[in-house]
């Protein structure tokens, strides 16, 4: 009788100690215990056993959407070009300029995933996973379902898949505002973003397929150069002038250009958007670099299209 009564008791503690330590195991965003198989950009399967908890990024995007997941703790080395957020000055330079990194460096960090990205090289990659090193590679997206989708691929990564839910559906939410705040405009202003006029006759500016195309449109303009089959195209003064945008934002604004600088290049004065007063310095990194602070490039964009939409 007495053994029957101990079963009675035992046994229902047990399975409650079982599913205390199955809840444990699986709370948490850095949970070690799951073992799982993602495709990178180059098509290549990456198995991880677990979380990557040191993590070397090799370009800018990268460091941010980690950090923007929550595991900038995680991360013991970047690239050069890496600045945002101000905590990644601290961290480990990896080099990267002109595209050439220390790899020693990258080894001495022993980590256990290096994120590649767009900027980086196949051969990059090859050359890491010959020294036994653990590669993800990025692509670029050209849209914000792009940058989403990588931000669930970060938070996988590195074990903060919560995190990174709560994030896209944050951002999603922003975006659905300022689609409802576009929802009666009547009418898309066409724009011209320039990358680089150091050449002013020569200016070079973002074509089809790239994030400048779709956050323009999705703000409410239409990009000029949006039909061009080139990425980062070059055109003519005289094509502009054909053009004829009614709104210039200055990408390069970062290397000194100013509206009235491009006021008083000879023959840009009898562009609209000159004429106008609608030529604005824009913080480019809100636009090339991918993930959440594009949704600040996407609202700034906006208010600038459109002021009287956001009164």
């Amino acid at each position: 009788m007495t053994k029957q009564i101990n079963k009675l008791i035992v046994i229902p503690l047990l399975i409650a100690f079982l599913c205390l330590c199955i809840a444990c195991s699986q709370a948490g965003d850095a949970s070690d215990a799951f073992y799982f198989t993602l495709k990178d950009g180059l098509g290549r399967e990456v198995n991880l056993a677990s979380a990557a908890k040191r993590i070397v990024s090799l370009a800018p995007p990268n460091t941010e959407m980690l950090f923007a997941v929550g595991a900038g703790s995680q991360v013991v080395g970047r690239d050069t070009f890496s600045d945002f957020p101000a905590e990644v000055k601290g961290i480990s330079d990896v080099g990267g300029s002109f595209g050439e990194y220390d790899l020693e460096t990258i080894l001495s960090l022993q980590p256990d995933l290096v994120l590649a990205g767009g900027i980086n090289t196949p051969e990059l990659v090859q050359s890491l996973e010959d020294l036994g090193l653990k590669v993800f590679y990025l692509s670029n997206p050209t849209d914000l379902e792009g940058m989403y989708a990588l931000l669930e691929t970060i938070g996988k990564l590195s074990g903060h898949d919560a995190k990174a839910a709560g994030l896209i559906e944050t951002l999603k939410e922003r975006v659905e505002q300022v689609t409802n705040q576009l929802a009666g405009i009547t009418s898309r202003p066409t724009v011209f973003y320039e990358l680089d006029a150091t050449d002013p006759t020569k200016p070079f500016t973002p074509g089809a397929n790239t994030f400048y195309t779709s956050l323009i449109q999705l703000a409410g303009g239409e990009n000029i150069a949006g039909e061009l089959e080139a990425e980062w195209a070059q055109i003519s003064l005289e094509q502009l002038l054909t053009w004829d945008p009614e709104v210039i934002l200055l990408g390069d604004a970062m290397w000194g250009e100013t509206p009235e600088k491009v006021a008083a290049r000879e023959g840009w004065g009898v562009l609209t958007a000159v004429k106008n007063g609608k030529v604005y310095a824009f913080d480019d990194n809100l636009m090339v670099r991918i993930g959440p602070r594009q949704v600040d490039g996407l609202e700034a964009l906006a208010r600038l299209l459109h002021p009287k939409a956001f009164q």
